[in-house]
């Protein structure tokens, strides 16, 4: 999936002059996280830009970056195998870890477009389905992802975790791009018309 944009929001993938767009962005989603009381997800500094560094350049994963304008305002990373969390697996699916959002700057349902980006990138390399892993304890996160249509396949008990953070629990969730329409649905949740989805032209 080359560049595209949805409106005003561009996708594409990430580079090394993204390093410290992408470290900003997760340490503003773990404070905005903090700031709720939702504890035991994210703290700021976990992750560096060594840490991003590491995903490029790995051939098993790769990290998107969503902008407004030319600012940063979303990103995520999309595996495509994931040991720790579902242990061997036939190469059939996509692993989406990381969506971050810029609270302050994206528009409301920015996630839900990058998770449709995230999907149809897993669609054009032949997979079937989007797997990802949410933290048990978190019920607002568990619920966002099951309303996206991600079903509830499995758990994981102490699972490790980077920057040398305890281990977690997670739910396992999975959705099946076979029985899903990969058709982007703009904020009002209505659909896009094909024009709306356009190469990106910088």
């Amino acid at each position: 999936m080359g560049d595209l944009c949805v409106r005003d929001l561009c996708v594409r993938p990430a580079g090394e002059a993204d390093l410290s767009a992408l470290v900003r962005l997760r340490d503003d989603a773990a404070r905005w996280m903090l700031a709720r009381g939702i504890t035991g997800q994210w703290r700021p500094g976990e992750l560096d830009e060594d840490h991003f560094r590491r995903v490029m350049a790995d051939g098993d994963g790769e990290v998107w970056l969503a902008e407004v304008g030319g600012r940063a305002v979303g990103g995520w990373e999309l595996w495509w195998e994931d040991e720790a969390a579902w242990g061997p697996q036939p190469p059939v699916a996509g692993y989406v870890h990381r969506l971050m959002v810029d609270r302050d700057a994206a528009a409301p349902g920015t996630g839900r477009l990058l998770l449709t980006a995230a999907e149809r990138r897993v669609a054009e390399v032949g997979r079937t389905c989007v797997r990802l892993d949410c933290l048990a304890g978190n019920a607002r996160l568990n619920a966002y992802y099951e309303a996206e249509g991600y079903r509830v396949v499995g758990h994981k008990e102490g699972k490790p975790q980077p920057g040398g953070a305890p281990p977690k629990s997670f739910t396992l969730r999975e959705k099946d791009l076979r029985e899903k329409d990969l058709r982007e649905k703009d904020l009002r949740g209505k659909d896009l018309r094909e024009k709306d989805l356009r190469p990106y032209s910088p």
